[in-house]
């Protein structure tokens, strides 16, 4: 159990499957129905629990949730959040690009600038910490095991991180790291002399107003909890999320998701030119904070996550201007073949959902 864990733990595994080429979408063309049927068969077989969403040039032309009438005594609306995992680390890499363009930041700066006691630091510039080629491990993992499960200091995530040191020479190859994303939110905190979740709030959530859409130390009421299922939805004990600011805090709905996505590719936050850097090389699959996401002859832009009990994915077909944001609190259906079955009905392909577990 611990090492299924320690997969999950804040590390989006990027959707591959094969398919036809499409046409572009009209809003009238996305089919509710079938994908009201696909959802139907979810909740009605207490498949999962969590929220579609569905942007089209830039406006929501589908949102449904699913499954949560199906957990014993929980309120919620349409503006309950869910923990959103990794895909926080896409909003990092926006508040460093932003700096960025402010001149305030430059890629080739040298982590040394600002913890120069952490492995490598010489040879660690901001541009691997973004491109998870740093060479930096994952604290969140210690002895094998998921240990940011209770409050501990950020001190001791810092020891960790030391002593962990580096896996492979900076730029040698890619290696997916939470490590390296804490060290970048306080890099953020430090030149923007502001906590994370003040900085989120008034250069990413205002600008987009994003009405539900808040890291962990603003306190963000209404979060679903975690939860698995024994015959019926259970709670668990998920990770502590002030553990992981900057790397997988943020809770937020799939409309703000998408909201933000969009915003991202109709450059509201960042320059044209911006976004095309923090793109991921075609085929290459990680970014600087984006990723791939393929299906078939249908390529998305975007950013995954998954804690112990709560996953969440956001993708942005550039060719279609198709957002498609997807969460979920408690899942028996792996994430990543959800969104394909998700993103297999929008383009009116041969649907099969894999087997409830």
């Amino acid at each position: 159990m611990k090492k299924m864990l320690v997969a999950l733990l804040l590390f989006p595994t990027l959707a591959l499957s094969q398919g036809v080429i499409s046409s572009p979408l009209s809003p009238q063309a996305v089919p509710a129905e079938q994908l009201d049927g696909l959802l139907d068969h979810v909740e009605n077989d207490n498949g999962g629990i969590g929220s579609v969403s569905i942007f089209k040039d830039g406006h929501e032309v589908y949102a449904r949730s699913f499954g949560q009438n199906n957990l014993p005594g929980v309120a919620h609306d349409e503006n309950s959040r869910y923990q959103i995992a990794s895909v926080t680390k896409m909003v990092t890499a926006i508040l460093a690009f932003k700096l960025i363009e402010q001149g305030r930041l430059r890629l080739d700066d040298s982590l040394s600038e600002f913890f120069p006691d952490m492995p490598s630091a010489r040879k660690i510039s901001i541009g691997n910490l973004l491109g998870h080629s740093s060479g930096l491990g994952n604290f969140a993992i210690r002895n094998g095991d998921v240990w940011v499960v209770d409050p501990v200091s950020q001190d001791e995530i810092l020891q960790e991180i030391r002593k962990q040191g580096v896996a492979f020479e900076p730029g040698e190859r890619v290696a997916y790291s939470n490590s390296a994303y804490f060290l970048l939110r306080m890099i953020i905190e430090q030149i923007y002399g502001r906590d994370y979740h003040d900085i989120v709030a008034q250069e990413i959530a205002a600008p987009l107003d994003l009405q539900n859409f808040a890291s962990a130390r603003a306190h963000p009421a209404n979060t679903f909890k975690s939860y698995a299922f024994t015959g019926q939805w259970r709670q668990i004990k998920d990770i502590e999320y002030t553990n992981v600011i900057g790397v997988g805090d943020i809770a937020s709905t799939t409309r703000d998701l998408n909201t933000l996505i969009t915003g991202l590719f109709q450059y509201r936050i960042l320059r044209r030119d911006t976004v095309e850097q923090m793109q991921p090389i075609l085929g290459k699959g990680w970014g600087m904070g984006l990723a791939e996401f393929t299906y078939g002859e249908d390529r998305f832009i975007g950013h995954g996550g998954d804690v112990l009990g709560s996953h969440s994915r956001v993708i942005y077909n550039p060719k279609d201007d198709l957002a498609i944001a997807y969460s979920t609190n408690g899942e028996r259906i792996p994430t990543n073949a959800f969104l394909e079955a998700i993103v297999e009905t929008v383009y009116g392909r041969d649907v099969t959902l894999p087997a409830i577990k």
